[in-house]
């Protein structure tokens, strides 16, 4: 009778496993590989080699605390001799005295996740047990099978590997790209993802449910838009609104995932003060493109938030242009979300694709703070019965703004305003290059197209469908130029009298600092001409001097100040409001890299920035993050004061980075200039 078969040991072949998987950073000292693709491994047997006629071997994969066959979250399958599709399979591919060379597969549905891999081998009616090691499941978008596939290799690349990206603010006249460090392959970020999906409250309730259902991007992709945030769990991040940030992080600061993520994991799952929409939807495309889902970041400028699904937003205003109502609902400069891609069994045909969730606490869905996903092709069609959360998503691009003055007797009069257009300029960076791509069309239809109408009458969007009055009157607010912080600047009302009547009308301009979520701050600047004559057939331009003086104090992180034009016409009673939000730039900064950029060799990064304000800056920090940065290097104190028109300037060590394209993300803040943001690509050749 043949002796047992003793394993003396299992070599999991990180690096060819890695290489075939697009895992290699992954994979460095464990095994992580993609689902519905097969994988390596050798087995080493000491005494004696390997028989078929002889030796059984049956392999076991468990996930999950309470691992059941019927759950999908254990399999048992024995040593075959083909691969059998969607099935856990192994097959043995070559032997050479003890050394055997085995391919597992598993199916494109298995639920992602940690894996316990054991081997039982039998030798008549003996039989040991040994675990082979462990690894880790991720989804698989070069996989046909897999409910993530998508068929283009570039787009593959950026929306799962690409680990830096850029993310749009300001204005939707002067939309700014802010750098972002994603970072889903850093150190420690694959451990800390999989923390996140086992201190949501799913998987707490139920773990055998929760585990199984990880099979399914949808399921997924709800639990990381409730987990990003703390509302109702252990979230990562606290939203913060007031610019009051003393006890924690502003959210302008940040300039990655990766130390969110870290000092969320550090501090025993307890929440990182603070977050805003950029860095909650920045935070949620880390961890999702982390677990192998393909995601971007979206920015939609004039976003509405609805919070009574009226599709109406409604501003009441006073004869003197202040907003008379406080109100939570609002019009955000712009708001991000994020956008994963998957197929939707779960739905009618149709509606595979790209899909918004939204992790920023706004509104409850099925009593948790979390957003989508939802189906943007059903957001464009109109189609608000879809799942999830469709109509709050179809208002943040399509809800109509209805502005009321209140008159002198209390009865509200309506005016005309066409400078306010919700959802504009959809906005993410584009596969392969550093350049903004518009995604309007994806939501949705050319304005005043049939199709356009469809989806209004299957949204019931009633007051999208009633024709716009045209007025003989028109106004609109311009500014000459790119406006910099520290810059007094003027602002014009361009005001076109297209009657054939002299009109005397009152004009009021007001401009006031205000945050990207519509918060309007302290006034900034003012103007009222209580008999402004129009000639038949003319045009007016109106200044307004902005001076740096008046809005240095109160000018948020956001940058923005929203100058809004009143003009009056008492003879008809009518009114007409226009308004534009200016973003004010802020300095660049300058970033070299000293040294030969090769693989193996150190460098150095060079940060400058010269105060371009009439006044010192104190408190100034670099924070960097990226290519090459260990803890120690990312946060650098200036000495005070850095005087007006100085130059100041920090430098670097970079650790030896491999071959590839990297980038460095850099942050400057002081008491006055604030998130100032700058990158710059290393490209890393052979040495």
């Amino acid at each position: 009778m043949a002796e047992d078969l003793v394993l003396e040991k299992c070599d999991l072949e990180l690096e060819v496993n890695g290489r075939d998987h697009h895992t290699a950073d992954l994979c460095r000292d464990r095994l992580v590989v993609r689902r519905g693709q097969p994988f390596w491994l050798t087995l080493h047997f000491e005494g004696r080699s390997y028989e078929a006629s002889v030796d059984s071997l049956t392999f076991s994969a468990v996930t999950g605390p309470a691992p059941r066959e019927e759950a999908g979250t254990k399999a048992r399958f024995p040593l075959a001799s083909a691969v059998e599709e969607g099935a856990w399979t192994a097959v043995a591919m070559d032997q050479q005295d003890g050394v055997l060379s085995l391919q597992l597969s598993t199916p494109a549905n298995a639920p992602i996740g940690l894996y316990r891999l054991s081997l039982e081998a039998s030798t008549g009616y003996q039989g040991s047990s040994f675990v082979l090691g462990h690894f880790t499941l991720l989804f698989n978008t070069w996989c046909p099978a897999d409910a993530v596939y998508l068929d283009s290799e570039e787009e593959r690349q950026e929306y799962v590997l690409t680990q830096q990206g850029f993310i749009y603010q300001g204005s939707v006249k002067w939309i700014k790209s802010i750098p972002w460090n994603f970072g889903q392959f850093e150190d420690g970020i694959l451990d800390i993802c999989l923390t996140l999906l086992d201190m949501n409250p799913k998987f707490l309730k139920d773990a055998c449910r929760d585990c199984s259902r990880r099979s399914s991007p949808v399921y997924m992709a709800r639990v990381v838009s409730a987990m990003v945030n703390c509302n109702d769990d252990q979230g990562v991040l606290l939203g913060r609104w007031d610019n009051n940030y003393k006890d924690g992080i502003s959210p302008m600061f940040w300039i990655g995932s990766v130390d969110i993520l870290r000092r969320w994991k550090t501090s025993g799952c307890q929440r990182v003060k603070y977050g805003q929409c950029w860095v909650f939807a920045a935070v949620a495309c880390t961890v999702l493109r982390c677990l192998g889902v393909p995601t971007r970041v979206v920015t939609n400028f004039n976003s509405a938030h609805d919070q009574n699904s009226n599709l109406l937003i409604e501003y009441v205003y006073d004869k003197s242009g202040e907003i008379q109502r406080d109100k939570s609902e609002m019009i955000w400069n712009y708001h991000c979300w994020a956008e994963s891609w998957m197929s939707r069994p779960d739905l009618q045909p149709g509606y595979d694709g790209w899909q918004a969730l939204d992790p920023t606490p706004q509104e409850k869905s099925e009593g948790t703070y979390c957003c989508g996903p939802v189906p943007v092709r059903a957001i464009k069609e109109g189609d608000l019965s879809t799942k999830y959360d469709a109509p709050f998503v179809f208002a943040e691009v399509n809800a109509d703004v209805v502005n009321w003055i209140v008159q002198e007797d209390g009865s509200m009069c309506k005016s005309t305003n066409n400078s306010q257009t919700v959802g504009m300029k959809i906005s993410t960076k584009s596969v392969g290059r550093d350049e903004r791509e518009d995604i309007t069309h994806t939501y949705k239809y050319p304005e005043g197209s049939p199709e356009e109408r469809e989806a209004f009458k299957r949204a019931n969007h009633l007051n999208k469908l009633t024709d716009k009055v045209e007025t003989g009157v028109a106004m609109r607010v311009r500014v000459a130029q790119s406006v910099s912080v520290g810059s007094d600047f003027d602002v014009f009302a361009h005001i076109t009298n297209n009657t054939a009547e002299s009109l005397t009308c009152r004009l009021l301009l007001l401009a006031r600092t205000v945050s990207y979520n519509g918060v309007l701050g302290p006034e900034c600047g003012t103007k009222d001409l209580l008999n402004l004559s129009l000639e038949p057939f003319s045009e007016k331009s109106i200044p307004l001097r902005i001076l740096y003086e008046k809005y240095c104090e109160c000018l948020t992180e956001s940058n923005l100040i929203k100058v809004r034009g009143l003009l009056m016409e008492p003879a008809a009673n009518n009114y007409l409001l226009a308004e534009r939000d200016i973003y004010l730039e802020n300095p660049e900064i300058k970033i070299r890299i000293l040294g030969e950029p090769k693989q193996n060799r150190k460098l150095v990064a060079e940060a400058s920035l010269w105060n371009p304000l009439t006044m010192p800056l104190l408190g100034c920090t670099f924070t960097m993050e990226g290519a090459g940065l260990t803890e120690e290097q990312k946060i650098m104190d200036v000495p005070d004061p850095v005087e007006a028109g100085e130059e100041v300037k920090v430098r670097v060590d970079l650790l030896p980075c491999h071959v590839g394209r990297h980038k460095l993300v850099v942050n400057f803040d002081s008491d006055k200039l604030k998130a100032v943001k700058g990158f710059r690509n290393i490209i890393i050749g052979p040495a």
